[in-house]
């Protein structure tokens, strides 16, 4: 039934309306007044809160693929991908348009300053050449460089989290419940088999 699904035609659409519903929500929020006493602050963690969860639910393609044997859930994994940098770049547009006003000055120098800016503000970086090359074009292109190139995907986990981590300033469940999913996620991703086998050698040799 779930591979059925997954192969439909109607998969890919239905997921990119699911994808934006976060933003929809917000918009409609707006416009009825709900989003709290700091609407702006409300806007930027949510679209944050996003960008991670999105890059988490990227993360779990390939495992669950592995797991479960959903082969069909690999032709969700660029659009999920994409979609990370959309709420990135939402989240960030936010911050710099509502906290600094169009001030390039101010806004580096919150993020020279801020640790937890710096982080977050480094990991949009990196997701850039990654959405670039993005497309079949690219990955032609690249080749085996591809690969490499979007392995960057592992450290930009590591920046998303430990941004969220140094953001918050009382209540650590939520990140840390993110930081766990990420670490399960990373981990699975070493070839323990392999790794074995290589320890076993050397102590053998």
């Amino acid at each position: 039934m779930i591979k059925t699904i997954l192969a439909s035609r109607l998969a890919k659409p239905v997921l990119f309306i699911i994808c934006l519903m976060p933003l929809g929500s917000l918009v409609w929020r707006a416009f009825y007044g709900d989003l709290g006493a700091n609407p702006v602050e409300t806007i930027t963690h949510s679209t944050g809160d996003w960008t991670l969860r999105f890059l988490l639910i990227t993360l779990s393609i390939s495992p669950l693929r592995r797991w479960f044997g959903l082969t069909g859930l690999m032709r969700f994994r660029r659009m999920l991908g994409l979609y990370v940098f959309f709420y990135a770049c939402c989240h960030f547009s936010i911050w710099f348009i509502a906290d600094h006003g169009f001030n390039f000055g101010g806004m580096i120098e919150d993020i020279v300053e801020r640790p937890y800016i710096t982080v977050g503000f480094s990991a949009l970086v990196l997701l850039i050449p990654l959405a670039i090359t993005s497309n079949n074009a690219m990955v032609r292109r690249l080749g085996k460089r591809w690969k490499k190139l979007h392995r960057l995907v592992y450290l930009i986990t590591g920046l998303g989290v430990l941004h969220f981590l140094w953001l918050v300033k009382a209540d650590y469940l939520e990140p840390g419940i993110y930081a766990l999913i990420a670490a399960v996620l990373l981990v699975q991703r070493i070839n323990l088999k392999k790794w074995l086998t290589v320890k076993t050698s050397v102590q053998s040799g």
